[in-house]
């Protein structure tokens, strides 16, 4: 299944325009039957890049005195329009009263025409049916971060390096961009520089440094030991957290 969406060409990029979104209305519910938990692919996180299809699990766990019969689609939606609709749900029996009932959603940055503002919360609305006719209809039952997805460089000089001798650590800091389906700078963000000891398998923080306007990086720290060093971006409302692979310097 896919994004549901028109297309309209904003300066030369593919936005969404007029969306099919589900029409509003109020939880409801008969009986007992109750959803108690709702998780989206293991973590409620999406990271999409600019060029590999997606699919995003989504299992809602409910409850009923006489357990659970089944679910329809499910729908998830977020900002600006963004909505798509799962295929029919596969429920599992937990024990006799509960079961989580689990269905997929491919997204495809390259022919569902997402804005960049479509990055951000996104929530999950689920009907569950139980076995005795009760039944439960629930908007917002969930939610979860639909994020750009972003890459970290890092570039650790001199190498070898004397030991006390100055390193300068440089890198780069990009994100996914919908529109354009490129990636590009994503400026005035603190970045970590942390480093791993040759033998450890732990890194550790050495400084935070503020990325420029264009995502580009640079900072200095003090070579002590063979080491790794790298960048790393714990994320935002709208981006993914990345970490640079580590470069390893040899201290002489």
């Amino acid at each position: 299944m896919r994004i549901r969406a028109s297309v309209a060409v904003v300066s030369g990029a593919l936005a969404l325009s007029a969306l099919a979104v589900p029409a509003a209305q109020a939880d409801s519910s008969q009986g007992d039957t109750k959803i108690t938990k709702v998780v989206v692919d293991g973590d409620n996180k999406v990271s999409v890049g600019t060029s590999n299809a997606v699919t995003v699990k989504v299992s809602v766990t409910a409850t009923d005195a006489s357990g659970i019969k089944g679910a329809d689609e499910f729908d998830l939606y977020g900002p600006d329009n963004g909505y798509a609709t799962t295929a029919k749900p596969t429920c599992a029996k937990v024990n006799s009263t509960t079961a989580t009932c689990t269905a997929s959603v491919t997204i495809d940055p390259k022919t569902d025409y997402l804005t960049n503002k479509s990055a951000g919360t996104w929530y999950v609305d689920a009907w569950i049916d139980a076995k005795d006719d009760d039944y439960i209809w629930k908007e917002k039952a969930g939610s979860f971060s639909f994020q750009r997805a972003a890459k970290l460089t890092v570039n650790a000089a001199p190498e070898p390096v004397k030991k006390g001798k100055t390193l300068t650590v440089t890198g780069a800091l990009t994100r996914a961009d919908w529109e354009s389906l490129k990636y590009g700078g994503y400026g005035s963000q603190a970045v970590k520089l942390q480093y791993r000891k040759s033998g450890s398998s732990t890194y550790t923080t050495l400084k935070t440094v503020a990325a420029d306007s264009k995502g580009n990086l640079r900072t200095t720290t003090t070579a002590s030991a063979d080491g790794y060093y790298r960048y790393s971006f714990a994320g935002s409302s709208t981006t993914a957290a990345v970490s640079a692979a580590g470069d390893f310097v040899d201290v002489q």
